[in-house]
């Protein structure tokens, strides 16, 4: 969530960031008068309390019924304006989940993908001397993937990853993991599952986001879209010391979505489905070095795309693209010659301190002040759209795929289908 300060200090530029993102800048307006409604209810809070603490004084001295009279209408007075003060609080954070963080002045405006800026293309693009086949028609053809039993199975949107394919899986995380630790990411396998007020602290159910979650409501948990999820509050509650920061994790888990949104979108094969694995990147950063961290992490998903030969390029997502939680963000797509385009495989994100205000998670400073955190996001591999990019962009005329050098000695062979 964005701090309440700020927005009372800033509310057009509040409403400006809401706006570049495609959102209603009215919610600023609900919200101060709210928050005006709230604080007006405190403070005639405070002053009953007052007049009963002084009342409290006078009864020690000696009762008197009207002494007592009126310490009751104090007591009565103060439940209703507490619970009053309470709805008012409630529709106050209510709005308040609904303002998205503020996009940093340099970020470009625009209205959607179509707007993004390409800051790089990167690697060369495989130059056939036939018509390449899409990862789909391949992959079903060498026994890789499988949608069609999954369908029956588990109903649209899943796939079975087999064979050599599934070894390529494992490939990516020990490539990932191998690179990462060594640069002093601590490797994490963290839980699927989170309680939603601490999903809510994420800000993650926040507007229409929470179409894309699976909620258990027996259990009342939600899975998660991305280990970021649970990564994020794994320091909840607690303070770094300043020479702590950067605190860097590489998590793998499996991640759910029900791709609420994207109806006609993808709906064949693997690129777009409702479980898929992940190697994400999470960051806990001191707000002056966030900017450089960011970049940093972003250096480290083209090191690792360098590392499986795939060209690439990467983008500056603009506002009206930008995620809920994001400030900056950057994407890397991948060419996918059988679809004739790039395609999000990897997405860097800083959230700055937006997440770690919901989280309550602060450093200290030198002369021992608390302060809140920057918290930032990278994806280390999506397997699916990475194994997407190894199959098309690796396939041969004879229909076999051939294993970046990278991964051969995890997959233990050079070519698939030979």
């Amino acid at each position: 969530m964005l701090d309440i300060t700020f927005i009372r200090e800033n509310p057009e530029k509040v409403k400006k960031g809401m706006e570049s993102k495609h959102q209603d800048p009215k919610i600023v307006d609900k919200f101060l008068r709210a928050d005006e409604d709230w604080r007006a209810k405190t403070t005639a809070y405070d002053q009953l309390k007052a007049e009963q603490n002084t009342l409290s004084k006078e009864l020690s001295a000696g009762q008197s019924e009207n002494l007592l009279s009126k310490a009751q209408f104090l007591k009565k007075r103060l439940s209703d304006i507490e619970n009053e003060q309470a709805e008012l609080k409630k529709m106050r954070d209510d709005l308040l989940s609904r303002i998205p963080n503020i996009p940093f002045d340099d970020v470009s405006v625009g209205k959607d993908e179509s707007e993004n800026k390409v800051l790089r293309e990167v690697g060369t693009k495989p130059d056939f001397d036939f018509t390449p086949k899409d990862y789909l028609t391949l992959g079903e053809k060498l026994g890789l993937i499988d949608v069609k039993k999954a369908a029956e199975v588990s109903g649209s949107r899943f796939g079975y990853i087999l064979r050599e394919a599934a070894l390529l899986e494992f490939a990516l995380v020990k490539l990932a993991m191998d690179t990462l630790v060594e640069k002093g990411f601590i490797p994490a396998v963290p839980p699927v599952m989170i309680k939603p007020k601490v999903y809510e602290g994420m800000g993650r159910l926040a507007a229409d986001q929470k179409e894309e979650r699976y909620y258990f409501e027996k259990d009342d948990v939600y899975l998660v879209g991305s280990s970021e999820h649970t990564m994020g509050p794994i320091h909840m509650n607690e303070v770094f010391e300043e020479s702590e920061l950067p605190r860097r994790y590489v998590a793998f888990s499996t991640c759910f979505r029900r791709e609420a949104g994207s109806y006609g979108k993808d709906t064949k094969g693997i690129l777009r489905v409702h479980q898929f694995d992940k190697v994400e990147m999470f960051s806990f950063a001191h707000p002056e070095h966030s900017e450089e961290e960011h970049k940093f992490l972003l250096s480290c998903q083209e090191e690792l795309m360098q590392k499986l030969e795939l060209p690439y390029r990467v983008v500056e997502i603009c506002t009206g693209d930008m995620g809920w939680t994001d400030a900056r963000q950057f994407d890397v797509e991948t060419w996918l010659p059988g679809q004739g385009s790039y395609r999000e495989t990897n997405s860097c994100s800083n959230t700055t301190d937006f997440q770690s205000r919901g989280m309550n998670i602060k450093y200290k400073t030198k002369d021992g002040e608390k302060k809140l955190i920057h918290m930032l996001n990278a994806t280390g591999f999506a397997i699916g759209r990475v194994l997407i990019g190894i199959i098309e962009n690796n396939q041969t005329k004879e229909g076999t795929v051939r294993v970046p050098k990278a991964l051969q000695a995890y997959v233990g062979k050079e070519e698939i289908g030979k």
